[in-house]
């Protein structure tokens, strides 16, 4: 497996997995969340999008990696990295995608001398928390915040030096 950038031939397969990835979190297909979660040439677009390939070319999963000034940054401070929608294809869990998007995402935040990483989850998303336990993050409520009505994000951080 490797990651790489997103490519425009990748971007509708990259939509469907994040919306499958995503269902068990949304109200079906009519949710407005959904045509974001599938939004990727937005997110390749004003953010950096990063796939896991299998070696044999199947795409696993991606992440939306948010740079200073992009608009799909949100609770990130200055000095810190910020990315959303790790999204692994769902017959493909627990085989290391998530965990090599989200270290990766990590290694360019560290080389561009970020002080950490924080990113917003969805309270139910359980098995996302426990991949970001493992990989160091911890829970941060003082940054927990609410897009709008009914919709809570917890958030979590990681110190980078």
């Amino acid at each position: 497996m490797h990651v790489r950038l997103a490519r425009p031939a990748d971007l509708e397969r990259l939509g469907e997995i994040t919306v499958a990835a995503y269902a068990d979190f949304t109200h079906g297909p009519d949710d407005t969340y959904v045509a974001r979660l599938r939004d990727t040439a937005a997110r390749a677009d004003q953010a950096e999008l990063w796939v896991a390939v299998h070696d044999d070319g199947r795409l696993l999963g991606s992440v939306t990696n948010c740079p200073p000034g992009s608009p799909w940054r949100e609770i990130a401070r200055d000095d810190e990295g910020e990315f959303r929608m790790l999204a692994v294809d769902p017959s493909v869990r627990r085989t290391g995608a998530g965990r090599a998007l989200v270290e990766h995402v990590e290694e360019r935040w560290r080389a561009a001398g970020a002080t950490g990483i924080a990113l917003s989850s969805l309270a139910d998303m359980t098995a996302a928390h426990a991949l970001y336990a493992r990989l160091g993050f911890t829970r941060d409520p003082t940054r927990d915040w609410s897009p709008h009505d009914g919709v809570d994000l917890l958030a979590f951080t990681k110190a980078l030096r």
